[in-house]
Formats: C-alpha cells, structure tokens, sequence
C-alpha cells in the first residue's frame, strides 16, 4: 500500500506539478457497500466537467474514463477508497483530455486487464502518457468493434459503437452497454447526433441492445447530443449528466434536458448531486450521492400532446420545429411510441 502511494506521489509530481496539491477535503465521501456476486455498482465521479466511471460486479472492476489530468489524484483516492487492488479493464471512451486525462495516473498505479480505446495515436502529451503507462504494463491498447463484448463478475459489458470511422474526435467514443439481469447502463461518452443515428441505423434489427434503465448523457448535456430518436430507443427511466457547475459551455442545455423532461426521465447530476452512486440487483436500480441536500431532477408530466404530425409526408415533429406543416394538415400524438405506431417517421431536422 506504502509503494503504491509513493509511486503516486512521484507520478502526480511530474503530471500535475502545475495544478496545485492534493486537496483532501476534495475525496468523494460515499461509502462502500458489499457488491456481492449478483449486484452491480456504478459510480459516476464528481469530476467537474469531465467524465469518469467505476463499474463494479462480484469484485471485477472496470474503469471508464479518468477525468481531466487534474483529476489525477482524485480517482486514484476513490479507486483506494473502494478497496481496488486491481482493473479488470480501463476504457478510454476517446481521446480528448477531459476522458483520458486522469487515465495514467491510474495505469501507474494500478496492475490492469485490459485498455481498450477507439484509437492508439493522438496529438497530446496526455494521451501520449496513457499509452506510455500501458506500455509500462505490457498492455497494447485495443481498439474493439461493435458486438464485441466481456464478462465483468455478474455483469456482461458489450461494445455497441462507434459504428464508422468519424473525423469528429467526439463521434469516435466507445459506446458501452453493461448488463446485469434485467437491467443496463449506456455509456455513450461524448457521442454526437451524427453517431448516434449512425448508431440506431446500425442496431436496428436488434434495437433491445440500445435498451438501458440509466443512460450516461453524452457530451455533459451538450445539444449536439442525446436526441429524440436515441432516447425513443434507449427509453431510460434515469439519466446521470455529468458536467461542471457554472461550466463556459453552458452545459448542461435547455434543448437535452427539455428532451429528458418530454421522455419521462429523472436526470441526476453531478455538478448538483456530487458524487453519484447506481447499485442494481439485476432487477431494479437505486441511487445514493454525496450532497444529500440536493435532488435530482423529477420529470413534470409531459403535456398531452408531444408530437405534431404532417398528413401529407407522414413525417412527425417536436411542437418547436421550424417546419411544422399548415395547421390543417397537422394530427397530434401524445407519445413518440404513438406516432411510430401510426406510421410516422419522426422529422430528420427536430427529431435527428
């Protein structure tokens, strides 16, 4: 344990020197409760705006994302804090810093399964320290494919996307779907509206893939992300952002959120809630997070009628596109389920 801290210390030394100590007051608070074989725990850091999961099953753990390069010491004291000695896998969902930056601290510390990447080259120093430290453990970065898939303890985790090849960094993010019972989380990093219809297009024969009960918003809540299609077909009953507070980016957006409130979803947040803590039995999923004077974010009730349809295109749309047909020509739905019922296709400009 003494080594392991030492060889913290000398790695934040040289990685962070530049961003200050180690603010202890700073650790996530929430406790650890026994996973047992049959249970799965999902922690969703409080990493500001960045992005960093610890998934857990029968004493397997994987780690998606490791936060910005200043988070470095932070997911190291929550990895020790939950008593892991070692990853089954580290997933880099993609390149950019605030995914990959905490990732070599991690690697340095702790002996690893796997490291799987939607790429092994990438013009940044801190991606270039993630794949040194791979390295350092033998380990060459895996590029996987869709369908590809593992167990990890109880929990199955399978890839779904990215689907193509994109010269959009974002697009190019790991999309994993991990499985316990009854019961998925969707991880979809900061996959865009692009990828994501090449995603559902991809997956349309076997469309209870996309299916999860938490989703992770892609891109913190970002508009070019989480559409209507994608959430018709994920159906998640909560969803877990997460982003910084007062962010430049002005994230989380009205437009997702609006999207999460019209689907039904309960959205939990970090920069609100902290910390967030999932812990699913194979049948039903529960929550717990560090700022216990906050909630999360209850759906209103939707209004009666969500979606417009045209009578003449059989095209259906948000009540806010800006081509909406003539109101003679318009029929109603209460439900995106309705309109697809009736034989609608949902419009390619406000529903993606």
């Amino acid at each position: 344990m003494k080594k392991r801290w030492l060889a913290l210390l000398l790695l934040v030394t040289l990685l962070l020197c530049a961003c200050g100590g180690w603010d202890a007051g700073s650790e996530p608070t929430l406790s650890r409760e026994s996973s047992g074989d049959e249970s799965l725990i999902v922690h969703f850091l409080d990493v500001g705006q960045a992005d960093c999961a610890l998934v857990e099953s029968g004493g397997a753990y994987l780690l998606i994302d490791g936060g910005n390069r200043g988070d470095s010491d932070l997911v190291v004291s929550f990895l020790e804090q939950q008593g892991v000695e070692e990853l089954a896998a580290v997933v880099c969902t993609h390149a950019h810093e605030d995914h990959v930056g905490g990732l070599p601290a991690v690697l340095a510390v702790y002996p690893t399964g796997a490291v799987y990447a939607p790429t092994r080259t990438y013009a940044s120093q801190v991606f270039d320290d993630f794949v040194y430290y791979a390295d350092q453990q033998g380990l060459e970065i895996t590029i996987p494919s869709p369908g590809d898939s593992w167990v990890l303890g109880a929990a199955e985790v399978t890839v779904l996307g990215p689907v193509k090849s994109y010269a959009e960094t974002n697009d190019t993010s790991l999309v994993l779907r991990v499985e316990l019972g009854d019961t998925a989380f969707l991880f979809t990093g900061d996959m865009e509206t692009t990828a994501e219809t090449d995603l559902l297009d991809y997956w349309e024969e076997e469309p209870e893939l996309l299916k999860a009960d938490v989703l992770k918003v892609g891109h913190h809540g970002s508009d070019t992300s989480t559409g209507y299609r994608l959430l018709y077909q994920v159906a998640p009953e909560y969803a877990v952002i997460s982003v910084g507070a007062g962010n430049s980016y002005g994230h989380p957006h009205e437009e997702p959120l609006s999207r999460l409130e019209q689907a039904g979803v309960m959205v939990l947040r970090t920069d609100a809630l902290g910390t967030i803590q999932a812990v699913s039995d194979g049948k039903t999923v529960t929550f717990t997070w560090d700022n216990q004077s906050a909630r999360p974010e209850t759906p209103e009730t939707a209004a009666e009628e969500c979606y417009i349809g045209n009578v003449n295109s059989h095209k259906f749309h948000s009540p806010d596109c800006p081509n909406l047909p003539a109101e003679q020509n318009q029929v109603r739905f209460s439900s995106y389920e309705e309109a697809v019922a009736q034989g609608y296709s949902p419009c390619g400009n406000c529903l993606g």
